[in-house]
C-alpha cells in the first residue's frame, strides 16, 4: 500500500512538475507589422536572433506592411498588434482626430538610414542636383520628406531646382534606377549597397547624417491596445532595449552574422559591410525612450515639406513609461 502511495505521489509531482514548464514555455504571440525589411532594423532582428522576445515570453509573427501608411491602416485594422513605422503615421492619425489613436511606446532608430545614390563616383556637392531628377520615395513618408529637408539646408529649393519623383513606389526604386529612371535615388541597406556592388551606382552621402537626428522609426500600437496588454507591451519594449544594447556592444560582423537569417539571399560580407556602415553613421537608438527635441525636429522637417500644419502634444504621442521602466 505504501508503495503505491509513493507510486501514485511521485506521478502526481511529475505530471505538476510537466504542467508548470509546460505553462512557463507557452508563448504569447504578438503580430508585428514593419514598414520594410532592413539592416536598419538591425536590433529588433537581433532580439528575434538572441532569443530575447523569447526571454520576455513573447512569440512575435513579422510581417512586412510596405510602407508607412500601410503599417497603420493594418495597425488600426487590429491586423497587427504593434507596427513599425516613421512616427509621422502616428501624427497624422492624431491630427484626424481619431478616438483611439496609436501610440509611441519604444524608438528602433535615430536618423534617416537611406543614402543617396548616383550614376558617377563624383565628388559629390548638392548642387551637383541642380536640373537632375531625384528619385524620393511616397509623398508624405519620411524618407522623401528628410531628402527634402535636407535639399533645402543645402540650398536648393524641390521641385524649382532639381525635381524629386515621388511617383515610384518605395519597393520600385532600386529596379527603377537601375533601369534608368531619374539622375539619383534614396535607398536603405542592403540595397544601396547591393545596387553599388553591382555597378548599377555610386554611394555618395547619407541623408541621415545631413539631417541630425530624429525619431525615423518606432514601435506603436492603438491606445485600446496598450491598455489592455501592458504586460505584453512592458515585454515588447524590454526585448528592445535588449537588443540595442546587444547592436551597441558588438561589432558589424556580430550584428551581421545576428541578423544574416533575416537576409537569406544577401552574401554575410555585404551585411557586414552593411552593418559598419549604419555603425558609423550612429542611426541606432541606444535605448527605446524617444527625446521630445528629437520629435520636434521630425515635425519640422514635415512642417517643411508642407505636410503638417499643426504640432502634436508629445505627452499625448508618446509614452515613454515602458522604454524607462526597460531600461532600469
Amino acid at each position: 500500500m505504501k508503495k503505491l502511495f509513493a507510486l501514485v505521489l511521485c506521478v502526481g509531482l511529475l505530471a505538476t512538475l510537466f504542467m508548470a514548464c509546460s505553462k512557463k514555455e507557452e508563448k504569447t504571440t504578438v503580430r508585428l507589422n514593419e514598414v520594410t525589411h532592413s539592416v536598419f532594423y538591425a536590433p529588433m532582428y537581433v532580439a528575434l536572433k538572441q532569443g530575447f522576445f523569447a526571454e520576455e515570453g513573447l512569440s512575435v509573427e513579422l510581417t512586412n506592411g510596405g510602407g508607412a501608411d500601410k503599417v497603420m491602416t493594418a495597425v488600426l485594422a487590429g491586423h497587427a498588434d504593434i507596427g513599425l513605422a516613421g512616427p509621422e503615421a502616428c501624427i497624422y492619425v492624431y491630427n484626424e482626430g481619431r478616438e483611439d489613436y496609436p501610440v509611441v511606446f519604444s524608438q528602433l532608430t535615430k536618423r534617416d538610414g537611406s543614402f543617396l545614390l548616383g550614376r558617377t563616383n563624383e565628388a559629390f556637392k548638392w548642387e551637383n542636383l541642380e536640373g537632375k531628377t531625384i528619385i524620393g520615395g511616397r509623398k508624405g513618408g519620411v524618407p522623401e520628406m528628410t531628402l527634402e529637408y535636407v535639399m533645402r539646408q543645402n540650398g536648393i529649393v524641390p521641385n524649382e531646382d532639381a525635381v524629386v519623383d515621388t511617383s515610384i513606389q518605395f519597393t520600385m526604386m532600386a529596379g527603377a534606377f537601375t533601369g534608368g529612371n531619374g539622375d539619383y535615388v534614396t535607398l536603405f541597406e542592403p540595397t544601396a549597397t547591393e545596387v553599388a556592388l553591382e555597378g548599377e551606382g555610386y554611394i555618395l552621402t547619407s541623408i541621415g547624417q545631413e539631417s541630425g537626428e530624429m525619431p525615423y522609426t518606432a514601435f506603436f500600437a492603438s491606445q485600446s491596445y496598450i491598455e489592455n496588454n501592458p504586460a505584453i507591451i512592458q515585454s515588447f519594449a524590454n526585448a528592445i532595449a535588449k537588443g540595442q544594447t546587444w547592436v551597441q556592444e558588438h561589432s558589424a560582423q556580430e550584428i551581421a552574422e545576428a541578423v544574416a537569417d533575416q537576409f537569406a539571399d544577401t552574401d554575410i560580407e555585404v551585411l557586414t559591410m552593411v552593418a559598419q556602415r549604419y555603425k558609423d553613421i550612429d542611426v541606432w537608438n541606444e535605448t527605446p525612450v524617444m527625446k521630445q527635441e528629437s520629435l520636434e525636429r521630425l515635425e519640422t522637417v514635415m512642417i517643411t515639406a508642407g505636410e503638417l500644419n499643426k504640432r502634436v502634444d508629445f505627452n499625448k504621442l508618446v509614452d515613454n513609461s515602458f522604454a524607462q521602466k526597460a531600461i532600469k
